[in-house]
């Protein structure tokens, strides 16, 4: 893994095996195309009010617009994770970083909620593609014990794709109108799908403890085999269960938030989005960066050191998602989201870091893939509509204050699983 060049050399079987430099480079870009991932996503949330006017949706009608992207986004990953532990991860890469860009560019063209719904839904085919690989090229790239911080690296597009979602959709939606934020965050993708096809591809297992065992691709046995085995590793089952309940907290407060703001606080959406998003991009920032640091400390010490750092973050975030609707100003509303999101951020890097270590090389794709499943159809698929039911039948503000429920229950499943997963002979490695 050693080398000064920005290419690769190969190893006896003719794998690639990037050098440092080549490695650091191909995160760099993975994290750009996570980038635009976020802003894709979450430009919607940033126009939903001005939408869902000119297109005369209702609250819960607005809410599936998310989930038509979630559940499709899910339901694909496993599949596209199958062929990512099969097939070139950089070419599946590059397509589906073109196909969600595409999708997005057509979200703007909608003229209707039918047209509208479907380019969300194809927007969820193309980033299934690249979320069930690229943790595990990550992991191939970088040794255990700095995937951690690595994986946090990557993960801080996050907070700050997310937040460039908010800011870019507000101040367009309020300069040129809602359509105009979709066309804007459609390109970049496009030449970041470019990008990608110049680079090498790791070996697979290239950085694992055990790296001078060759490692080929799996090619046998079909994708139930895969999650029967999946579901006999107990770190995976309660990584999938404790990120299920943070996704669903996560999913909500960021589709619902600028809204709050709007009907609260009587702000623009321009100005609902660049505040939202500020409070996420330093909330989530420090968070990320901080639990990847803490996490690989903690796991250094103890085999459940990444899921004692994610539980504590997302309990010591639910009493502060309580006090969220309730403030009386702007700026205590943002405060209290700022600390409520640096602490639901705290476990990015940490869990993330324990997905890939969980299983064999020749299955990450597939089990970043079916987690993925799992923790977006019983998470951010449903909580969307959910809050927006609850908004309708009750207040937008009790829907928000809902939400601290499940990182609650989280931060629980996740601290007892620290103590298992300490317990195992193995610890993460455990039936791998």
């Amino acid at each position: 893994m050693k080398g000064h060049g920005c290419s690769s050399i190969r190893d006896v079987s003719g794998a690639q095996v990037p050098t440092r430099r080549a490695a650091l480079a191909i995160l760099l870009v993975l994290t750009a195309i996570n980038f635009v991932n976020y802003l894709d996503r979450y430009v919607l949330f940033a126009v939903l009010e001005p939408m869902s006017q000119e297109l005369g949706l209702r609250d819960s009608q607005s809410g599936l617009l998310g989930t038509a992207f979630i559940l499709v986004y899910a339901i694909a990953s496993p599949f596209l994770g199958q062929l990512g532990d099969r097939a070139s991860r950089k070419r599946i890469t590059a397509v589906s970083v073109t196909i969600w860009s595409l999708a997005t560019v057509g979200s703007g063209l909608a003229q209707g909620y039918g047209t509208l719904f479907a380019m969300r839904a194809m927007v969820g085919i193309g980033e299934a593609g690249y979320a069930a690989v690229a943790p595990a090229v990550i992991a191939d790239l970088f040794r255990p014990s700095e995937r951690g911080r690595k994986l946090a690296y990557f993960y801080l597009a996050t907070p700050v794709g997310s937040a460039l979602g908010y800011l870019v959709g507000g101040a367009l939606a309020d300069a040129y109108g809602w359509r105009s934020a979709f066309f804007v965050a459609g390109v970049p993708g496009l030449l970041l799908a470019l990008a990608m096809l110049t680079l090498p591809e790791p070996r697979r297992g290239a950085s694992d403890e055990d790296e001078g065992v060759e490692v080929e691709p799996d090619t046998e046995g079909p994708m139930s085999a895969s999650v029967r085995r999946l579901l006999r590793s107990p770190a995976w089952r309660i990584n999938t269960a404790g990120t299920t309940l943070m996704t669903f907290a996560i999913g909500g407060l960021g589709a619902w938030m600028p809204t709050f703001l709007e009907r609260t606080h009587g702000v623009s959406t321009g100005e609902a989005g660049t505040s939202f998003g500020a409070v996420t991009v330093l909330g989530g920032l420090v968070g990320t960066l901080l639990g990847g640091w803490l996490g690989d400390r903690a796991q250094a010490r103890s085999a459940g050191g990444y899921f004692r750092i994610s539980g504590l973050g997302l309990l010591l975030g639910a009493p502060l998602v309580v006090l969220l609707p309730h403030m009386p100003t702007m700026t205590a509303t943002l405060a209290v989201a700022f600390g409520a999101e640096l602490l639901l951020f705290l476990n990015t890097g940490p869990l993330n870091a324990a997905l890939v270590a969980c299983v064999p090389a020749t299955m990450r794709a597939r089990a970043v893939a079916v987690n993925v499943l799992v923790i977006h159809v019983l998470g951010d698929a449903i909580s969307p509509p959910l809050m927006g039911l609850v908004s309708e039948g009750w207040s937008l503000a009790a829907a928000i204050g809902l939400t601290a429920v499940p990182m609650a229950v989280g931060g629980l499943l996740l601290l007892w699983g620290a103590r298992r997963v300490a317990r195992l002979p193995e610890g993460l490695r455990a039936l791998r």
